[in-house]
């Protein structure tokens, strides 16, 4: 038995450091936090100031027993968590829940999990941060708080089953009040000139006339004034300039970068980065601060003169502007600089190369160059148009990096031709283009992050989850705008006549931005309206500032949540008791038919056209269709739903109709739904069409061969091509043909497949209609119906009970509701799934 036990708070960690550590010490893993605030209660005594009730999930006492045992054979415990607030907390929690005596346990930090910081962090050990765990304990239970006391209310003044939180519903007001401003947005047009000239040598640049004009007729009377015209070079200006590296990556700045560059998710990079960190391959992921240590500053400078040459090197300390920085830790950095590149996994490798890229970078020399102003003017006006160049001088830091940007539209300045004062230039053409005024552009998930932190809301620790939470909850989508088609002219001065043409181009799409969903918006402005307070992004901040106080000792965490919740409280009360209810209900106008009022509003199955009013017994419902949202439908867009469903006839003895749903637009003959190809509009389609589609269904429905005197027929899904057998469906990977599957191939993907699920099966407990069975990651899901329950790493799955599983089912599964009587029909949503994790409580 080792004399020293080590735990930190993931395998791959415990993995990592067990390498450096000689045979006097076992580390092991508390696989997250190992107590936590109750999921099914409040759990915080308000009375006694606050105090949490902590208990250890179902999941985690067979951990919490090992580490217990293994802590009173050991001599001395290390506890090892990150160095964060989370970190100390799951460092308290160990101690508490252990009941470790404070002579033999000792905490021990590090931002990088190499041997050197391990065995430093060994010489060095402190005592457990009380600051840093209140301040965990403080932001845990204000959510907590705002959670379980704003939830009930929007349950009776909206919608059952929805729920709000402080950071994440700021967040979704940002993207909220973004997409009216979208819609408010009124395009101002003008006309921009651009002019291509011809150089005495025959060289074509590019120039621009500063200024716009407000109308066609100004545009067509200066581009008049150029027939003829004589253009010559009237200044020429070139000067030297530089441009900067930026600092080392912050947790904010690389998940914006890793956006921009690799197109990965927020949640995605941090996903990444923590397994890095894990390997010992980069510094701590979760930091404010753009600081490098003196050691770290010289490793790059060493790696710089060795690759590149002593001109490059330029050692830079920078300083954090983000608010609440700690600058006491340092920013995300390779832990080797002279590890250009690393043999894993690609997405990792591609997330390590841009942090490897980017250290280097900032300790590099400014690029050189030389910019290079060129005037151009007219004889026949007094307008001047205006080129610009760049000529790289010398390469400094660009040699390895170039921040990326967010405007897509940024234009980058090219090299000129030589030109000289006076050089008669020769007109190969000036256009003028209308251009209109664009509209705020939506967040995607890195610009929200970056504007999260310039308002001071949230912490690098809250970012990923606070976007993957407002995506969950359905508030907002990540999704695609189609746009629309506008109109624009275009001026030509070809030779001595102008030519005028319209052109047409698409506005306001959007690819893999934010956009709030109809419920996301009305939850938005209920809370808005009646928690101004709560919602208010000062406030959020403020809070912020709070716990940033508490974790440097200046603010007793107690006497905040006190403050807060004696203003916060009757707030909830009162809005409980005389706030109107929302539904987001907006009145179009009449209908043509019957004279009743149409409306919209949010249903129980989400967003819907209605005739009549509430008093109404026979009014009728639409659902709205995917594309269309509460906010914008017209009349005549809510008066089209109610022409469907629309029935078409008979075709081989089956009913034939085509109706929208709650996935969009299709055709149904007899029990068979066929969605229509996308952009198609239904109330277009008649029984030509569909016996086309239905007869397209079956040809890519009917068998391609048998197995076992079973039907086996193929198709495309979004994860690309299967075939289906047995109400299975089997991935057909690339070294198949697929176009050309051999009843051979179809054996043996038949064969694979029906193996892995049997090898994937745990337990089955036929007649309790419960199977236990290995899932993605190393996990297992128990499953019994519609429910569905994950179970982390760290349980034995193979070695629970029947009893021991319909415990965890009681405890976790959804309780069940008394469906309520239905007036329409629609489809039954999903079962929610419920995970039983390491380191996440639900709220409700």
């Amino acid at each position: 038995m080792a004399k020293n036990l080590v735990i930190v708070e993931s395998p791959a960690k415990a993995k990592t450091i067990e390498k450096f550590l000689g045979p006097d010490y076992q580390v092991e893993s508390s696989f997250g936090h190992i107590a936590d605030i109750p999921a099914k209660e409040m759990g915080i005594d308000i009375e006694n100031n606050f105090k949490p009730k902590y208990e250890v999930s179902a999941d985690k006492k067979a951990v919490v027993k090992k580490l217990k045992d293994l802590s009173k054979k050991a001599e001395m415990v290390w506890l090892a968590s990150d160095e964060d607030r989370e970190g100390e907390a799951i460092a308290w929690h160990l101690a508490e829940e252990l009941k470790l005596k404070e002579e033999n346990t000792k905490r021990i930090v590090f931002h990088e999990i190499t041997k050197s910081a391990i065995l430093k962090a060994i010489d060095n050990p402190r005592k457990i941060d009380y600051n840093l765990v209140n301040a965990q304990q403080a932001r845990r239970v204000l959510d907590r708080l705002v959670g379980y006391e704003l939830s009930p209310v929007l349950w009776k003044k909206v919608r059952s089953g929805l729920s709000a939180g402080r950071v994440q519903s700021v967040s979704v007001r940002l993207i909220v009040e973004r997409e009216k401003e979208i819609d408010a947005f009124n395009p101002q047009g003008s006309f921009s000139v651009t002019a291509e000239f011809i150089t005495e040598k025959g060289k074509s640049f590019k120039a621009k006339l500063p200024k716009n004009f407000k109308t066609k007729e100004e545009a067509e009377t200066f581009l008049h004034q150029n027939i003829g015209a004589q253009f010559k070079v009237s200044d020429l200006e070139t000067k030297p300039t530089k441009k900067s590296p930026a600092a080392p990556f912050t947790t904010s700045t690389l998940q914006q970068e890793a956006s921009r560059k690799l197109y990965y998710s927020v949640g995605q990079t941090m996903m990444l980065a923590q397994r890095l960190y894990e390997s010992g391959l980069i510094t701590y992921m979760r930091t404010d601060s753009v600081n490098l240590s003196k050691d770290a500053m010289a490793a790059a400078e060493a790696e710089i003169v060795k690759s590149y040459g002593a001109e490059f090197s330029k050692p830079r300390v920078y300083t954090t502007k983000a608010k609440g920085a700690q600058e006491a830790h340092e920013a995300i950095r390779p832990t080797d600089m002279s590890r250009h590149s690393v043999n894993i996994d690609r997405d990792q490798a591609r997330l390590y190369d841009l942090i490897w890229k980017r250290t280097l970078a900032s300790q590099m020399s400014d690029a050189a160059l030389e910019r290079t102003n060129v005037n151009v003017v007219a004889d026949k006006h007094k307008e001047h148009f205006h080129a610009t160049g760049e000529v790289l001088l010398f390469e400094g830091f660009l040699k390895v990096y170039l921040e990326g940007h967010d405007d897509d539209e940024e234009e980058q300045e090219g090299m000129l031709p030589a030109l000289k004062v006076n050089e008669a230039l020769q007109n190969n053409g000036i256009v003028a283009t209308e251009r209109f005024s664009r509209p705020p552009a939506r967040y995607s998930e890195a610009a929200l992050v970056k504007k999260l932190e310039e308002l001071g809301i949230g912490r690098p620790s809250t970012y990923a989850p606070t976007i993957s939470t407002i995506i969950a909850r359905n508030y907002i989508e990540k999704g695609t705008a189609e746009g629309t088609e506008r109109k624009y002219e275009v001026l030509r001065l070809v030779g001595n006549e102008v030519q005028a043409s319209v052109q047409i181009e698409k506005v306001g799409a959007d690819k893999g931005k934010l956009i709030p969903t109809d419920i996301g918006i009305i939850v938005t402005d209920f809370l808005v309206k009646n928690f101004e307070t709560i919602l208010d992004y000062n406030f959020t901040a403020k809070v912020e500032q709070d716990f940033d106080e508490i974790a440097a000792g200046n603010e007793d965490w107690t006497k905040m949540m006190n403050d807060f919740y004696s203003h916060f409280h009757p707030i909830v009360k009162d809005v409980e008791q005389n706030a109107d209810r929302e539904s987001g209900e907006r009145i179009l106008g009449t209908d043509p038919k019957s004279g009743k009022p149409i409306l919209v509003r949010l249903g129980k199955f989400g967003p819907m056209a209605q005739i009549g009013d509430a008093e109404d017994e026979e009014k009728q419902f639409a659902s709205l269709r995917p594309d269309q949202n509460i906010g914008t439908i017209s009349l005549d867009e809510a008066l089209t739903l109610f022409l469907l469903p629309k029935m078409l006839g008979d075709f081989e003895g089956e009913e034939v109709e085509v109706n929208n749903g709650r996935f969009g637009p299709y055709v149904r003959h007899g029990a068979v739904f066929i969605s229509l190809p996308k952009g198609e509009e239904p109330l277009d389609v008649n029984m030509e069409r569909a016996v086309v589609l239905i007869k397209e269904k079956q040809k890519a429905d009917a068998p391609i061969a048998t197995y076992d005197s079973l039907p086996v027929q193929k198709g495309v899904g979004r994860f690309g091509p299967f075939i289906k057998w047995n109400g299975m469906f089997i991935n057909v990977n690339k070294k198949y043909d697929f176009d050309n599957l051999s009843q051979s191939d179809i054996n043996i993907l038949i064969e694979e497949k029906v193996q892995k699920e049997i090898d994937k099966v745990i337990h089955n407990w036929k007649d309790e209609g419960i199977r236990v069975e290995k899932a993605r990651w190393g996990r297992s899901v128990i499953l019994q119906g519609k429910v569905k329950i994950e179970l982390s790493k760290d349980v034995d799955a193979a070695a629970m009970t029947l009893e021991e599983v319909k415990k965890l089912i009681e405890e976790k599964a959804p309780a069940k509701k008394t469906a309520a009587k239905k007036t329409t029909t629609a489809k039954k949503a999903p079962a929610k799934k419920t995970t039983v994790s390491k380191t996440t409580t639900k709220k409700k």
